[in-house]
């Protein structure tokens, strides 16, 4: 009978300090997030100075929190998970110094994750991979469609030229005047408003799987500019839903397209954009007549958090990689690079 595996993950990237129990890659055994949004409110966003302090004061205890929770002791875990990158580099690091102290100190397997790599691996959480598999992830930072043929294989299929989809929410959510964070306050407008102003959905080359959302985002300022020369009112209602319809138009049917051409089993869906549910409900639709099986996480996993990854170190420890104390925070971390690592510390 195999022994049970158990992964201690921390999560620091941007602005939640995060610390989980997982066990055999699939089951919570406990997951605790320190959110900052209300330090932050009052910039309306994120200040990394002061993510990187609050991830200093918050550390320790959320890592001690989740051991609480799940009646262990660092000495009864296999290996420490920490995120490496992409994120803030001073955030990044709070978290990369703890994850390296533990397992120094503990004599533990010590592993470096991608942020998005966790993200994607949230889904498992919840019902097991089946490849070949696509996943959209679309955050604030990141706007991908990704192709795994196997665990741990990632093959960038396209990607935000410009502005992420989360990104672009963000800033009109700014120009509307709504409060941080602005993406759940446009989807939720949304919910009330009429699409009733056909902003442009940049399609790109033909076939392309490439996103871009900067002129789009240049589109809602122009208009909301002209309207007021014009001393004409605007509902926020309506310019939110007609610029979540044109983002949710082209992430639904480029992720259909790809889906369709690579002839995968599965779709997933990943990171804080995962819980709009514009774009939830827009992909739930399309899927249907598809013989293709939507996954998309519950929303307490689409945002940042430490359960996700220790299910993906769960997979880098399966399969031998380990890290070195050398392990540095890498701010740009590239997820085609990180999948294809295959030397063993």
């Amino acid at each position: 009978m195999n022994k049970d595996q158990y992964i201690l993950g921390i999560e620091t990237s941007c602005d939640e300090t995060a610390a989980a129990i997982v066990k055999n890659g699939k089951e919570i055994i406990s997951n605790v997030v320190a959110s900052q949004i209300e330090s932050h409110k009052r910039f309306g966003g994120v200040v990394p100075e002061i993510a990187s302090r609050h991830h200093v004061e918050q550390i320790t205890f959320v890592i001690e929190q989740a051991l609480e929770e799940a009646q262990m002791k660092v000495e009864d875990v296999d290996a420490i998970a920490v995120t490496e990158g992409p994120g803030l580099v001073g955030a990044l690091l709070v978290g990369v110094n703890a994850a390296k102290a533990l397992a120094f100190a503990k004599q533990k397997p010590l592993l470096g994750v991608h942020h998005i790599a966790g993200h994607i691996y949230a889904n498992r959480l919840e019902k097991e991979f089946e490849f070949p598999l696509l996943a959209l992830v679309v955050s604030g930072g990141h706007t991908e469609l990704i192709l795994m043929k196997e665990h741990g294989h990632f093959e960038v299929l396209g990607e935000t030229r410009d502005d992420a989809a989360g990104e672009a929410y963000d800033k009109v959510a700014r120009t509307l005047n709504l409060p941080y964070p602005g993406g759940p306050m446009i989807d939720k407008l949304a919910q009330s408003g009429e699409a009733t102003i056909d902003f442009p959905r940049a399609w790109l080359e033909e076939d392309s799987y490439d996103f871009s959302f900067s002129g789009l985002k240049s589109a809602v300022l122009n208009t909301l500019h002209n309207a007021k020369q014009r001393g004409e009112e605007l509902k926020s209602e309506d310019i939110a839903a007609s610029f979540q319809a044109s983002v949710v138009e082209v992430l639904t049917k480029k992720t259909l397209q790809a889906a369709r051409e690579f002839h995968v089993k599965q779709v997933i869906v990943a990171g804080g954009v995962a819980a709009n549910k514009g774009l939830r409900s827009s992909l739930e639709e399309v899927f249907k007549g598809e013989d293709v099986e939507l996954m998309i996480p519950p929303l307490h996993l689409c945002t940042d958090n430490a359960a996700m990854i220790a299910a993906a170190g769960s997979i880098a420890f399966d399969q031998g990689h380990r890290a070195g104390w050398d392990l540095n925070a890498n701010p740009s971390l590239d997820l085609e690079l990180y999948g294809s690592r295959k030397s063993k510390v």
